[in-house]
């Protein structure tokens, strides 16, 4: 569905990637590095070639952890299938040089305050000086009829489309519709789910709010939220 070969998916994320940490990455050794809500494993490549060793990949789904084993090769990556907002339970405090939660991972979540708990969790995990480094897309303003729906992906043999129902105050109920051909004729696959309408001034604030220095920016069409620890004095 993202229409682009994995190699291309790999070498785009690590150009955002390099974007954002590069006072980090030009100024200390690089070491552990964590991908939260990992997938297939584009950001966690991406910090691979970028130099960071380890790099522990997690995710709560089985299939997009073995897709991503399967381009694994001899990168010195670690996969978790767990809930990222265990990150506590997976890594000691102050080991981490990076964290990143991207492609509108952290949308999935709860609610708010599993947001902030998570953050303080990053802020934790990172060793002094460390870099967190948030995308996704701020559906905190409500969009109304046609521009609901979304065009995501379409060739000979799939078409796929999103569709937005703007339901509640605090989340959207987000609708995927998936045509595949078979022969002649076109199958419909269909599922919903919620994600969090997080606005990017609340998230920053939030950031903040658990010792962030916090930088926006862009990562492709998502938004971008660096956030720096501070060095122990």
């Amino acid at each position: 569905m993202f229409g682009t070969p994995f190699a291309a998916k790999v070498a785009e994320q690590k150009t955002i990637l390099e974007d954002a940490l590069q006072p980090t990455a030009a100024s200390r050794d690089l070491g552990l590095a964590i991908d939260l809500g990992s997938g297939s494993g584009f950001q966690t490549f991406a910090l691979s070639e970028i130099g960071y060793s380890p790099v522990l990949a997690v995710d709560s789904s089985e299939a997009l952890l073995k897709e991503l084993q399967a381009h694994q090769g001899s990168r010195p990556v670690q996969t978790i299938c767990g809930d990222l907002s265990k990150l506590n339970g997976f890594v000691s405090p102050a080991t981490a040089q990076v964290i990143v939660c991207m492609g509108d991972t952290i949308t999935h979540l709860s609610n708010e305050g599993a947001v902030e708990e998570l953050l303080r969790s990053v802020a934790d995990t990172l060793i002094p000086g460390g870099t967190f480094v948030i995308s996704y897309r701020d559906l905190s303003v409500e969009v109304t009829g046609l521009d609901r729906f979304i065009p995501v992906y379409a060739d000979e043999g799939k078409v796929m489309t999103c569709f937005l129902e703007f339901d509640r105050p605090d989340t959207v109920l987000v609708h995927d519709l998936l045509y595949n051909r078979e022969g002649q004729q076109w199958r419909l696959e269909k599922s919903n789910y919620r994600k969090l309408r997080l606005p990017v001034d609340w998230l920053e604030d939030a950031m903040v709010r658990v010792g962030f220095k916090v930088h926006r920016g862009q990562a492709g069409r998502l938004l971008r939220l660096v956030g720096h620890k501070p060095q122990a004095r």
